[in-house]
């Protein structure tokens, strides 16, 4: 074996190379084609587990060999491997050969590879090894001023921020677009009920409420007296005439609106690079309803409105409406204008829209007039849906904007805070209680498929124990008192035969799964994978410090435990930021 493979031990998160190298010659493959067949075993409540499995199974769809009795292959290509200074034993299990690394350098190689990696730990791994560069736009959030913000644009806003994360700590160039609801009728009912209703000091001091207030005013007087719906119309052909009075009070309304959202989304730890909405569009959505006409693909209705067949048979289920009978664009004409604006502006690789499933066959009739008007990029555009929470309220009602929810959060945890002898000491306990109350909403949310409807439900969100966003802050702070207390001066080095229990092993074994557990998530931008790695490695943590004591331990026993519960709480900060989580230190 040369020098050169020597020196390639064993990278974690990685494979063992000296193993990868022995499995290229023997199956007469490149390593390269090894990385991904190749992963690290969960912890099992078995101490004595293997570190790696090689499944032989895909291996075989790789190399489309025959396939004989899956177990008497891996067992024939175990008989051929052996172990070195990197692998002290060899097994074989169902379809699988395992193996078991030195202690001392599974130890020694993971410990300082996280400490040495920091905020990068599993983003290095070979995993992502070539993989390219891209522009990647994300719209998400997207609330509809003067409307309520709703429990779905809540789920939009955290889902989005984990999926730009995510692309960003790959190395990506992301663009994150907030596209608003500030467009429409509402805003001709919004105009007239303003200047009705509307009180001037109110909606300098809270925008977003009293904009609320007066639209759900407007609304039963417009019921009530056609003069008020006739007005409202009026205002609102008004803003599509380009009246200067009424574009300076729509413009006002959404100026003080987006003030407000960034001053609320800031608080979420949720930022945009971009403030779009729909009333960019207006005028290039006329455009394209022009492109549709001159390629044939835009068919009047007897009504007056304007389709677009995407069946070309005529199947109603198929047939996306992209103008009113009065010649004004819709909410899909706007979406088709937004994306090939994008398209000029960003050039980007792709491009993801984080909605509600019910907007499932929106997006995708979307996409497909996209590709029929000759825009092959359409391929780059993906709608990531995600479903219904139901039983989101406060205690003064349902949920109307997102600071209701931030204020109910702060509220709840303050109050299970109170108990705690440490919250006392705290400079801050609300915006420690903020930022643990957010941890417990996200985990709540990402604990399952996106697609999934679920029951919110307080009392489960804020519990202590067990698998939830509280529990995560609880781990975080606890390891990081470890270190206040005991102080810095052990973290210079640690003595690897001082980290042999069961309990220091499985947590080196769950270490050694972060990068795989990154790249599941990266490959269907489903936040789950990482959310049950870092409850199960605070878990293991819980079991570790209760066992694993510093206090009344030798110098260097104490050290090499410090240093281990050090590399839990750098991997868990990691984790916790990826889903738009700050940890904190104290609570």
């Amino acid at each position: 074996m040369a020098d050169s493979e020597k020196t390639c031990l064993f990278l974690p998160p990685s494979p063992p190379c000296l193993e990868i190298f022995q499995l290229s010659r023997v199956l007469d493959l490149p390593p390269e084609n090894l990385i991904k067949s190749i992963s690290a075993v969960p912890i099992s409540r078995k101490e004595e587990i293997a570190d790696f499995q090689l499944s032989v199974n895909s291996l075989l769809e790789n190399n489309d060999h025959s396939r004989p009795d899956i177990h008497v292959q891996a067992t024939r290509l175990a008989e051929k491997l052996k172990c070195d200074t990197v692998v002290s034993e060899i097994s074989t299990g169902q379809g699988t050969i395992n193996f078991k690394i030195n202690r001392e350098l599974l130890t020694k190689t993971v410990l300082n590879q996280v400490i040495e990696d920091g905020s990068k730990y599993g983003l290095k791994s070979e995993l992502f090894s070539g993989l390219p560069q891209k522009k990647i736009v994300v719209e998400f959030s997207s609330p509809n001023i003067a409307k309520k913000f709703h429990v779905g644009h809540l789920r939009s806003t955290i889902i989005g921020n984990f999926i730009a994360n995510l692309k960003e700590a790959l190395g990506h160039q992301v663009t994150r677009i907030n596209y608003l609801g500030d467009w429409g009728m509402q805003f001709g009912l919004l105009g007239t009920g303003f200047q009705l209703f509307g009180y001037e000091e109110k909606l300098q001091s809270n925008p977003l409420q009293h904009l609320f207030e007066v639209y759900v005013q407007v609304n039963k007087e417009a019921a009530d007296d056609k003069s008020v719906a006739k007005s409202a119309h009026e205002f609102f052909q008004r803003l599509e005439l380009g009246d200067v009075q009424a574009l300076g009070l729509w413009q006002k309304f959404r100026d003080l609106s987006v003030e407000e959202y960034i001053r609320i989304y800031k608080r979420l730890g949720v930022h945009f690079d971009e403030y779009s909405g729909e009333s960019f569009y207006r005028e290039k959505s006329q455009e394209v309803l022009k492109m549709l006409d001159s390629k044939g693909l835009l068919q009047k209705t007897v009504k007056g409105s304007a389709v677009v067949d995407l069946s070309g048979n005529g199947n109603p289920s198929a047939i996306c409406t992209v103008m009113r009978s009065d010649g004004t664009s819709l909410y899909a004409t706007r979406d088709l204008a937004a994306a090939i604006d994008r398209m000029d502006k960003y050039n980007f690789d792709t491009m993801i829209y984080v909605t509600d499933k019910g907007q499932q066959r929106h997006f995708q009739q979307v996409f497909q007039i996209l590709q029929i008007m000759g825009y092959d990029w359409a391929k780059r555009c993906q709608h990531v849906p995600f479903g219904v929470v139901q039983g989101m309220k406060t205690r003064r009602g349902d949920v109307t904007f997102l600071e209701d929810v931030l204020h109910e959060i702060q509220l709840r945890m303050l109050q299970n805070m109170a108990s705690v002898k440490t919250t006392k000491e705290l400079k801050n306990p609300q915006e420690t209680a903020e930022k643990v109350g957010l941890a417990a909403l996200i985990i709540q949310d990402f604990r399952g498929l996106l697609l999934s409807d679920y029951q919110f439900s307080w009392d489960r969100v804020f519990q202590s124990r067990g698998d939830t966003g509280v529990f995560l802050q609880y781990t975080h702070a606890r390891l990081h008192s470890l270190e206040d207390t005991f102080g810095y001066g052990f973290l210079d080095g640690f003595n690897t035969a001082c980290l042999r229990e069961p309990q220091s092993v499985s947590i080196l074994q769950h270490l050694l799964r972060f990068d795989e557990v990154l790249y599941r998530s990266s490959q269907d931008l489903q936040p789950r994978h990482i959310v049950s790695y870092l409850l199960t490695l605070s878990h293991l943590a819980a079991a570790a410090h209760k066992t694993l004591q510093i206090k009344g331990s030798s110098p260097e026993v104490a050290g090499a435990r410090l240093y281990l519960f050090r590399a839990v709480r750098s991997v868990l900060a990691n984790g916790m930021k990826l889903l738009g989580i700050t940890p904190v230190c104290r609570m």
